[in-house]
């Protein structure tokens, strides 16, 4: 593929993070709240200046569930279209309207990524379980991610991208069911984490695992999630990917599945690969984790394969 401006666009703003970084990170020791604040600006201007204009980027705020319950705080929201105006003056968010929410940490450790799992969940449990689709069923309607612009493994045979996968995959039996997981994780410098879904996988596809995949599975078949990493390590991975890229890929796409209108752009990142390539660690779940009639649905094999935009898909939610 010839060079794309894109691709030189995400250059320029991972340089630019990288530059913010350094500048944040020596300042840091003597008023660790500005620099946090400072780090949580940078994110929110990404995205005010890349995601579509109708959706209202704020910082620092607390969501409220139709039912009265909060959140804890929440660094960066990114609002709905719809969201009313006269709300968005305040710090409480409504849950309904938030198209996403997100941690920022200047500098991640292993213990920021097992506490973001464990939040997350606590954001998503704000939102009812939906019945529908796969989709709907294995995926919350907020996106929920963990922000940074670099990391605190810097010696020579440090392996960050080994460690931030272990903290993902060690924590990951606590989150009690798909809907709760985490989103995307990316650290500007080195690489993004993007959840995966495949609505249904056969236990007989991989024959060494197919008796322990039944087990979990209750059944022959199951869903499948994963969190892929797109690194510049990754194989087959371009020279011009860049992280940020791979995220506002991502989150493009994830906004796109509710909003129609967002499906022309998040298409065009795709075919000009933004997002580049990526591999993880699939997690199998019980087949019951559907609603009764999804999953007599997903038993039976009635899904589509390479249809676009298509909540019944073999993959790609």
């Amino acid at each position: 593929m010839p060079d794309h401006d894109l691709h030189s666009f995400m250059a320029q703003i991972t340089n630019e993070m990288g530059s913010e970084y350094d500048r944040i990170y020596a300042r840091a020791a003597q008023d660790p709240g500005t620099a946090g604040d400072e780090g949580e600006e940078n994110w929110a201007r990404l995205f005010k200046e890349w995601l579509p204009p109708a959706y209202h980027v704020e910082t620092k705020g607390r969501l409220i569930g139709h039912d009265g319950r909060m959140s804890p705080q929440i660094d960066v929201v990114v609002l709905k279209p719809a969201y009313p105006r006269k709300l968005l003056e305040k710090k409480i968010w409504l849950a309904g309207g938030v198209a996403a929410a997100f941690e920022c940490k200047t500098t991640i450790t292993a213990a920021h990524v097992t506490a973001s799992i464990i939040r997350c969940a606590e954001f998503k449990g704000l939102y009812a379980p939906r019945e529908g689709s796969p989709r709907v069923e294995l995926r919350s309607p907020l996106i929920y991610g963990l922000l940074a612009h670099s990391h605190s493994w810097k010696g020579e045979k440090s392996k960050p991208i080994e460690n931030i996968q272990s903290a993902l995959e060690a924590t990951a039996s606590k989150v009690a069911h798909p809907r709760l997981e985490m989103d995307v994780l990316c650290v500007a410098d080195l690489a993004t984490w993007s959840k995966m879904l495949i609505s249904r996988y056969e236990a007989a596809w991989n024959p060494d695992t197919e008796a322990e995949l039944t087990k979990v599975f209750g059944a022959a078949c199951g869903p499948m999630t994963a969190m892929s990493c797109s690194s510049h390590d990754s194989a087959s991975q371009d020279t011009t990917f860049r992280p940020v890229g791979a995220l506002l890929n991502d989150l493009t796409r994830q906004i796109a599945w509710a909003d129609p209108n967002v499906r022309d752009i998040a298409d065009y990142f795709r075919l000009a690969n933004l997002g580049g390539s990526g591999s993880g660690s699939m997690r199998p779940w019980p087949l019951s984790t559907y609603s009764s009639t999804v999953a007599r649905e997903i038993a039976a094999g009635r899904l589509s394969n390479g249809v676009p935009w298509d909540e019944w898909s073999i993959g790609g939610l």
